[in-house]
C-alpha cells in the first residue's frame, strides 16, 4: 500500500518547472523541463498519493486511470509496472500527460485542504521513462477475425479506438484528409505544449500492430460515406468538432482577421519544416486574441514566437476567481482564473470586453478593433455597454470562440446519417449511428471537449463495434454515450 504518512511529510506541490521565457520563446520546443533529471522529487511527490478509500480522482478521469496504483509503483521506483498499469486504461499517456487539463488533480481529495497531487506531471514522466528504458511495445494480436473497420479521422479519439480494434484481431485503416496523422493534435496543438515526437512514436507503435493509415483522403470529397460502407464491416466517425464558432459583425470581411485554427494550422505546418504560401504571420504586428480559452492560448504563445509586436486576449465575461468558488465545491473542476505557459510569455488580458466592430483601411485590411465593456442583463444575456467603446490598434485578429460541431453535410446527404439539433452526429447509447454498422466516438458526437474523454470515447466505441462485428467483447468501455451526457 502507499506511505500512510506520505502526503504528511511532504505537503509541497513540486511540478516540472517551465524553461526560462526568453529561451523557450527562441524555439518550438516543449516549455517544460524533465522531473526525471531529479527522479527523487518525481517520486517523493508520487509518495503525497493518499491510496484513499474512496479515489475520486477516478471520478474526475473519464478513463478511471487507476491513479493511486501507478502513483504508489513510481513511489516504489518500478517503472516497468507503472507503465502497464497506467497503459491498462489510456492508450496514450503522453498526450493526456501533457495537453489534459487534468480533471483529476481538481477531484483529489489532498485537495481539499492541501496542494493536490502531481497526477499530470507524473503520468507523463511514467511514459516518457517507459519509452526511454524500451518498455513500449507493440500489441500484435494473437489472431485475425477477418474483419475490417474503416476509421475516419486520425485525433485521439480515432487512434484509441484503431488501436484497440487492432488487438483484438480486425484489420484497420485510419483514414486521415490532412497529409499526417494526429487531428487537431498534430495541427491544432503547437510543439511548445505537444512536440510531434510524442505523436510519431505512437504512430509507428501501431503501424507495427497492423493499423493502416492512409493521408491526404477526405471522406465524403474522395472517397463517398455510401463507399466507405459498403468496402468495410464497419466505420468509425471520429473527425472532430472542427467547425469554429463565428462572429458576425460590420468588417468581418477584413483583411487580416481569420480564425484561430486557421493560424495555428499554418503555425505547426511552418515548425515542422514545411513551405506555406501566405502565411499567416504575426511578426511585428498588433495581435488581438478574442476568446479566453485554451486555443486562444495557444494563439498567444505562437504569435509572441512569431515575434508579435504586440499581444491582446480579450474575454467577455468577468475574471474567474482565483481559488475555487462556493458554487464549484470539491470534488467538481472548478471555473478558476488560470495563467497558462503563453501567459506567462507575454501579453496582455482584458476581461468584460465585448468586440463590437472591425476597423478596416481603404485597402480593407483591419486596422483596429472596436470594444465596448461587457453589461451583464436581468435574462442573463451579456451586450455591449453604450458610451463605453474604445479602438485598439490591430493588424491580425485571430477569433478563438470555440468550436459548433462536426462537418456533417456530407455524412448526412451520402450516409444517411442523423444530426442532432445541436448540430451533433446523433448516437446511440452504444456510439452506434442512425446508419447501420456507423459508430461516432470523440467530439464529432459529444461536441468540443477534452482530450481525456476523447481517448475514452474512443476506447468505448472499439468495444462497441468488436461487440457488433463479433457478437461479444473482451475490450473495456470506460463509459457509455449516455453516461457521458451524465458527467459532462
Amino acid at each position: 500500500m502507499a506511505d500512510p504518512q506520505g502526503f504528511l511529510k511532504y505537503r509541497e506541490r513540486e511540478v516540472p518547472q517551465n524553461r526560462p521565457v526568453p529561451i523557450r520563446l527562441l524555439d518550438w520546443k516543449d516549455v517544460k523541463d524533465e522531473l526525471t533529471k531529479d527522479e527523487p522529487t518525481l517520486r517523493r511527490q508520487a509518495t503525497r498519493c493518499m491510496d484513499c478509500g474512496v479515489p475520486f480522482c477516478h471520478q474526475g478521469c473519464p478513463l478511471g486511470n487507476i491513479i493511486p496504483e501507478w502513483n504508489d509503483l513510481v513511489r516504489q521506483g518500478q517503472w516497468e509496472d507503472a507503465i502497464e498499469r497506467l497503459h491498462a486504461t489510456n492508450n496514450f499517456p503522453d498526450f493526456t500527460g501533457r495537453i489534459c487539463p487534468a480533471p483529476c488533480e481538481t477531484s483529489c481529495v489532498l485537495g481539499i485542504n492541501q496542494p493536490a497531487v502531481t497526477i499530470k506531471s507524473i503520468e507523463a514522466e511514467i511514459i516518457d521513462k517507459a519509452f526511454k528504458e524500451g518498455y513500449v511495445e507493440p500489441h500484435i494480436p494473437q489472431r485475425q477475425t477477418g474483419k475490417t473497420i474503416a476509421v475516419v479521422g486520425s485525433g485521439p479519439a480515432g487512434l484509441a479506438a484503431a488501436q484497440q480494434l487492432t488487438r483484438a484481431g480486425h484489420t484497420v485503416r485510419v483514414y486521415e484528409k490532412d497529409d499526417r496523422i494526429g487531428g487537431l493534435m498534430r495541427y491544432g496543438v503547437p510543439d511548445f505544449k505537444l512536440e510531434k515526437i510524442h505523436i510519431d512514436r505512437r504512430i509507428e507503435q501501431m503501424e507495427a500492430e497492423g493499423t493502416r493509415f492512409r493521408t491526404d483522403v477526405e471522406i465524403g470529397k474522395d472517397v463517398t460515406w455510401d463507399d466507405l460502407r459498403a468496402r468495410y464491416d464497419a466505420v468509425l466517425v471520429a473527425t472532430g468538432a472542427p467547425l469554429p464558432r463565428e462572429l458576425p459583425l460590420p468588417g468581418r470581411a477584413l483583411g487580416g482577421v481569420h480564425f484561430a485554427m486557421e493560424y495555428l494550422h499554418q503555425g505547426n505546418q511552418a515548425a515542422a519544416g514545411d513551405a506555406v504560401e501566405d502565411q499567416i504571420h504575426a511578426e511585428g504586428k498588433h495581435v488581438i486574441v478574442i476568446g479566453g480559452g485554451d486555443t486562444g492560448s495557444d494563439c498567444i504563445g505562437t504569435a509572441l514566437r512569431q515575434k508579435a509586436a504586440s499581444v491582446t486576449t480579450l474575454a467577455i465575461g468577468k475574471k474567474p476567481p482565483v481559488s475555487r468558488p462556493d458554487h464549484d465545491p470539491w470534488p467538481t473542476d472548478p471555473r478558476v482564473f488560470e495563467v497558462s505557459s503563453s501567459h506567462e510569455e507575454g501579453g496582455t488580458r482584458q476581461f468584460l470586453a465585448s468586440t463590437v466592430e472591425f476597423i478596416g483601411n481603404d485597402a480593407g485590411n483591419v486596422t483596429a478593433l472596436r470594444v465596448a465593456e461587457t453589461q451583464y442583463n436581468a435574462d442573463g444575456s451579456r451586450t455591449p455597454m453604450a458610451g463605453t467603446e474604445r479602438d485598439i490598434p490591430a493588424d491580425l485578429v485571430l477569433i478563438a470562440m470555440g468550436f459548433t460541431g462536426p462537418e456533417t453535410e456530407s455524412l448526412t446527404t451520402q450516409g444517411g446519417v442523423a444530426v442532432t439539433d445541436r448540430g451533433r452526429i446523433e448516437r446511440a447509447d452504444d456510439f452506434h449511428t442512425s446508419a447501420d454498422g456507423v459508430f461516432v466516438a470523440g467530439d464529432a458526437g459529444r461536441g468540443a471537449s477534452l482530450v481525456v474523454w476523447a481517448i475514452a470515447e474512443g476506447r468505448a466505441a472499439a468495444a462497441a463495434i468488436d461487440e457488433y462485428l463479433t457478437g461479444s467483447t473482451e475490450l473495456p468501455a470506460p463509459v457509455t454515450a449516455s453516461t457521458v451526457a451524465l458527467r459532462a
